[in-house]
């Protein structure tokens, strides 16, 4: 399999990675954006599964930003969830809870959200690593990724709360359960579709 131009990451457009098989466009152009396109529509989607618990609701993001990040590798996956954030930024009502508007960044929940382009990053590394692979790497993974968006989600919504007991009633403790079920989906989901769609070759590409 071509390693493509040496000056071009090698998961910019999905080669080698999950999204090559989902989304399967011969024009790079094309379809970085189609793919971009629907990962935002995918988070947008995601972000309306809510249940308000306090200032930080419960939502499917989190769940739709670790499979962007295995699916699509840290390069389209940090395009994408940076594409969600200014597409909400600029108006759009793709928030949680229909919400839009560059406040939504700067409120208790902007922490998470400014999270996401690292968590893909993190998450998309290991799968162009073959860490999407098989169920306990991807479980790994998709760990690391869930406690990086708490760690600067906590750090943030700190700046809101009175003191550190609030802070993890209200950024924590809640999610908790929830993640777990959603980590396991995403570790359960990315071995199966590579199975169902076939491995195409290595696990790995240096």
């Amino acid at each position: 399999m071509s390693h493509g131009s040496p000056s071009v990451p090698a998961d910019r457009f999905g080669a080698g990675l999950l999204v090559g098989r989902l989304v399967p466009v011969r024009s790079s152009l094309l379809g970085t954006a189609l793919r971009v396109a629907l990962g935002v529509a995918f988070l947008a989607a995601l972000a309306q599964i809510r249940i308000q618990v306090g200032p930080v609701p419960i939502t499917g993001q989190t769940l739709g930003v670790l499979l962007i990040g295995g699916a699509y590798g840290a390069t389209l996956g940090v395009a994408t969830t940076l594409a969600y954030l200014a597409t909400g930024a600029l108006g759009v009502a793709v928030f949680s809870g229909g919400a839009a508007g560059a406040a939504v960044l700067a409120g208790p929940t902007g922490g998470y959200l400014l999270a996401f382009p690292l968590a893909a990053a993190l998450v998309g590394g290991l799968a162009r690593r073959g860490w999407d692979r098989n169920l306990g790497s991807a479980a790994l993974a998709m760990t690391l990724g869930s406690l990086l968006v708490y760690a600067v989600g906590l750090a943030w919504l700190a700046r809101f709360a009175p003191d550190l007991g609030t802070t993890l009633a209200w950024g924590l403790w809640p999610f908790l359960p929830g993640d777990v079920l959603k980590i396991a989906f995403a570790a359960a989901v990315l071995p199966v579709a590579w199975r169902l769609l076939g491995s195409g070759g290595s696990a790995r590409r240096r």
